[in-house]
């Protein structure tokens, strides 16, 4: 079974929301805003470039993204793997990054059961929300930012559900205030 993995950036309160300069939220580029840069704390999103053998994204995500992580050549390791989008709405891929559409939650439960390694889940917020609650995600990359926010999109959902255990299997605290957490979920 391939591991799917959810990586975000997200704040001391759980929002995930526009870390890069989004349009439409107002706390927008937080994670560049206040917060000296430190190229350490980045270092996992390298090595999840490097490890990670498909990218999952939802549909907001895939229609943000589709347009500039083409032309990136830091994304250059995305670019050439498989993409999937998670959308019930989305009728076809954008011809400038193409992905294959799934429909569903179990669709993304088939995919895991194929071979291949592990699929990484960038924003998304809502798939990742609805993964999680579907008991799909397999492990978080977290890089979490001495920020409070407020209001926003939150990385886990409100959902009342069962508990879920996670064993920390990484960590690292950065000058800027940056915390890496890893985390794999216990089964």
């Amino acid at each position: 079974m391939r591991t799917l993995i959810v990586t975000s950036f997200v704040s001391v309160d759980g929002v995930m929301e526009a870390p890069g300069g989004e349009s439409g939220y107002r706390n927008t580029g937080w994670t560049f805003k206040d917060i000296d840069f430190d190229p350490a704390a980045y270092e996992i999103k390298g090595r999840e470039q490097e490890e990670t053998t498909a990218l999952l994204l939802g549909r907001t995500s895939y229609e943000a993204f589709a347009p500039v992580w083409p032309t990136m050549d830091d994304f250059a390791g995305y670019n050439a793997m498989p993409r999937y989008v998670v959308s019930t709405t989305l009728t076809a891929d954008d011809e400038r990054w193409p992905a294959t559409i799934l429909r569903s939650v179990d669709d993304v439960a088939a995919l895991k059961e194929t071979d291949g390694g592990p699929i990484a889940v960038h924003g998304s917020a809502t798939l990742g929300a609805s993964l999680a609650d579907a008991g799909l995600v397999d492990r978080y990359h977290l890089l979490v930012f001495p920020v409070l926010l407020g209001a926003g999109r939150r990385l886990f959902s409100a959902a009342d559900k069962d508990k879920t255990m996670l064993k920390l299997v990484e960590f690292a605290a950065y000058g800027n205030g940056v915390q890496k957490q890893v985390f794999d979920v216990v089964r």
